[in-house]
């Protein structure tokens, strides 16, 4: 689709009002505007969305923020479970790695100029989970637990509620505004933090048809690999043919989701093949499946699925002969494509498995994982221009992941608390060692060696009570910290986490903020809703 420069507006909205009046950024008095106009520009952002407090409190905190300069791309890093804890605890392992004490070490984005902390509850629920909390990230309004693209005013798993309650993300804005998009994943590319940049749905579940009940099917509601396809077609029925031009780099994993039952390893009741659906609908696109052919793509759209679930973990993908791309391989292909739009771009990456290795209770992977995105974000620091681009780096929520024991300074990160003041490993009030990292609940305890997938644990119950592990190697990657309290899975953490910011508009991440006032920072450091507002009616003006 043809990208076409449009002059920076300013847009005002007024429910109902369906003409629109552009006018030049800085030339009245905003809500002299809002007062005296008749007509005036009509946001994309539909008026519920606008109205609710969430995004109105979030907004005016972002607009009071001193900020220079404007942004003409957004790149967004987000650590899925990248708690405070596990950046600490990262920091040190790569800076160990590099034959140092560790404490000293800086990850990439430790060095962003802007730091904030931010408060991820959803609207039902005091600790998180990635759905509700990266819906508030992409669409600037809180929401419930388990759900993303919708309000709270739905009821989870109940298809009509969700109808009329649907948000506009930050990347439907982009796509408006007539700026490439890209979404980069670790995890399945349906999973809750990818799909919240494209899909809307009442269940995180609804990967694919086959996990969708009848009578939400027979409602009209559609699964989010089906939504993936669909995403232009959405937008261009709501806004008029050629809104949209759809998602133009989307890597990850998820394969199964996108396949029909009938063919080895596909999940789709309906017997759809999306992966031919996607081709046929984009004849010059490519469809890649391996690094090699990842490495071999120079255009767009681009869709990669690297697995049939989630993609491997960051230590199983370094080995030889793995055919799986690491994350900063396809961040920097994903950059390089959506970087030939001179009109702009919206990346979204998320390093997806460092939540699964914190709910498998495996701290080494979690940690590798960091360490990738840290990498990956260093990475485009070397081939963005900063004042012209803003990149954030944030977690969606924690974990209950704990650092403590008084170990002596350049401990073994992974290893058994040694204090200043020995040379031996500190004994509990029972006499035995215990490590610097552990979890407050989980599997517990495994000592699986050197095996890096760290989901080996859920082939053996999970296991209680603390463990002798005087003669166990805790460094080895397939070691699994003891847990407190013995669970199917250990859980998310409710404490807030961090934000990195860097470029236009960063100041507004400063302090402690509400998690979906990451979406006003982003917003409002582009021109996007009001490139949006104008490329729309330009496009009908030529209907």
């Amino acid at each position: 689709m043809m990208r076409v420069t449009y002059p920076a507006v300013l847009a005002l909205f007024v429910s109902g009002c369906m003409s629109i009046t552009v006018v030049e950024s800085g030339s009245v008095d905003d809500v002299q505007l809002a007062k005296s106009s008749i007509h005036v520009a009509a946001s994309p952002i539909p008026d519920y969305q606008r109205n609710s407090t969430w995004y109105t409190d979030a907004q005016a905190r972002v607009s009071r923020a001193k900020t220079s300069g404007k942004a003409k791309n957004v790149v967004l890093f987000l650590g899925d479970g990248m708690g405070i804890s596990t950046i600490t605890a990262a920091r040190i392992l790569a800076g160990q790695r590099e034959g140092n004490p560790g404490e000293e070490n800086r990850l990439s984005f430790e060095e962003f100029p802007v730091t904030g902390l931010v408060k991820t509850y959803n609207v039902d629920a005091q600790t998180p989970d990635s759905a509700g909390t990266m819906s508030a990230i992409m669409t600037g309004v809180k929401t419930k637990i388990g759900v993303f693209g919708v309000d709270e005013r739905i009821t989870q798993e109940d298809c009509q509620s969700g109808q009329g309650s649907e948000l506009l993300s930050l990347l439907d804005i982009a796509e408006l505004a007539g700026k490439s998009t890209g979404v980069v994943s670790t995890a399945r590319l349906t999973h809750a933090t990818p799909a919240a940049t494209y899909a809307k749905t009442v269940s995180r579940d609804w990967e694919d048809d086959g996990e969708m009940s009848d009578e939400a099917k027979a409602q009209g509601c559609t699964d989010i690999a089906t939504q993936f396809l669909a995403a232009e077609e959405r937008l261009n029925s709501q806004f008029g043919s050629g809104a949209s031009n759809g998602v133009d780099v989307a890597l990850g994993g998820g394969r199964r989701h996108f396949l029909p039952s009938s063919v080895e390893g596909g999940h789709r009741k309906d017997q759809r093949n999306l992966i031919n659906e996607w081709e046929s609908a984009n004849p010059e696109g490519s469809y890649v499946s391996d690094k090699t052919g990842l490495n071999a793509v120079s255009q767009m759209p681009l869709l990669g699925l690297f697995n049939g679930s989630h993609m491997a973990y960051a230590s199983e993908r370094a080995e030889p002969g793995s055919e799986q791309p690491t994350l900063t391989a396809m961040t920097l292909k994903a950059l390089t494509l959506l970087q030939g739009n001179d009109e702009g771009f919206l990346l979204v990456v998320e390093a997806g498995r460092i939540d699964h290795a914190h709910h498998a209770g495996n701290a080494a992977n979690a940690l590798n994982d960091t360490i990738e995105l840290s990498e990956a974000v260093a990475a485009v620091m070397q081939n963005i221009d900063s004042d012209d681009t803003l990149v954030m780096v944030t977690a969606d929520h924690s974990h209950v992941f704990t650092m403590a024991g008084y170990p002596r300074r350049g401990n073994p990160i992974l290893g058994k608390v040694i204090s200043p003041w020995s040379d031996e490993p500190t004994l509990d009030e029972d006499g035995l060692p215990y490590t610097t990292l552990g979890y407050m609940n989980g599997r517990g305890f495994r000592d699986h060696g050197d095996q890096l997938n760290a989901d080996s644990t859920y082939a053996e119950a999970p296991t209680t009570g603390r463990k002798d592990i005087s003669d166990v190697d805790t460094t080895r990657p397939g070691y699994h910290q003891e847990a407190l309290v013995p669970l199917s899975a250990e859980t998310h953490g409710g404490e807030d986490v961090a934000v990195y910011a860097n470029g236009p508009g960063a100041e507004g991440a400063m302090g402690a903020i509400e998690q979906n006032q990451l979406f006003h920072v982003m917003l409002q450091a582009t021109s996007w809703e009001a490139d949006a507002a104008a490329r729309i009616k330009e496009l009908s003006d030529q209907r």
